[in-house]
């Protein structure tokens, strides 16, 4: 199926690793053009070497608003538009609420909150002004059902949630569509303390009906999709895609 991505225009946060990384390299190999964004530069420059010459990167923190609300400009100056946007970076601070730090707070709602949805208002105004565009949220289904010692991140990717419902009812008008996507248990980086120990491993699994975490390419087919023009009148959704175990709870 044709995505009708080529020569598309998407920018991905936190797109350094993890499925951030694995869908900036799907989407520029369905012929978009893709901007990552992360802190690392040196990470970001391993995936634009797997672009096939069409990923850019620029080198951002979400925690910094005046670094964060010089990205979609950046990106506009570099192509001329903005067709897609994936809000991805994200981070899952634990620990036990009564004695956490508020400034772990202010970090995880920074990123989690703020940041996308600076750059979820830039990127419309632009998209709305050109007739059209996609935003996809990514959340996660600790946001669906909070769980204990990640009370900063469930009630962060729970926001994200609700942020994208009322955002796409706003925007539907506009030809902006803004969906969402729940990942569950995924096999990257942030999750090696678990997938690098057998006992951890085991009783995360066992909370999976698929029996297993997944890997990112489980997930960059919905994200291709839900960036490109084919998914125009779907808006508003939450996509989970973690196994069953949502279900299951």
């Amino acid at each position: 199926m044709d995505l009708r991505l080529t020569g598309t225009v998407v920018l991905v946060t936190g797109a350094s690793r993890g499925l951030g990384a694995a869908m900036a390299i799907a989407l520029a190999r369905e012929g978009a053009y893709v901007v990552a964004t992360a802190r690392s530069e040196d990470s970001l420059a391993e995936v634009a070497a797997q672009g096939e010459g069409r990923i850019s990167t620029i080198a951002a923190d979400m925690r910094d608003e005046s670094s964060v609300r010089a990205i979609v400009p950046e990106v506009i100056g570099r192509h001329g538009r903005v067709d897609g946007l994936v809000n991805n970076a994200g981070i899952a601070p634990a620990g036990k609420f009564a004695t956490q730090d508020p400034a772990v707070w202010t970090d995880a709602l920074a990123v989690n909150v703020v940041a996308p949805m600076l750059l979820a208002q830039a990127a419309g105004v632009h998209m709305i002004e050109q007739g059209g565009g996609r935003i996809v949220n990514i959340a996660s289904t600790t946001g669906l059902r909070g769980k204990p010692y990640l009370v900063p991140y469930s009630t962060s990717k729970g926001a994200v949630v609700r942020f994208t419902e009322a955002l796409a009812a706003e925007w539907a008008a506009k030809n902006v569509q803004v969906n969402c996507i729940a990942p569950g248990a995924f096999v990257t980086d942030a999750q090696k303390a678990v997938t690098e120990s057998p006992e951890l491993h085991a009783k995360r699994i066992a909370k999976i009906p698929a029996g297993r975490m997944a890997d990112p390419s489980e997930l960059v087919p919905l994200a291709c999709l839900l960036v490109s023009p084919l998914s125009s009148f779907t808006t508003g959704a939450t996509f989970v895609v973690d196994g069953g175990e949502s279900g299951k709870l």
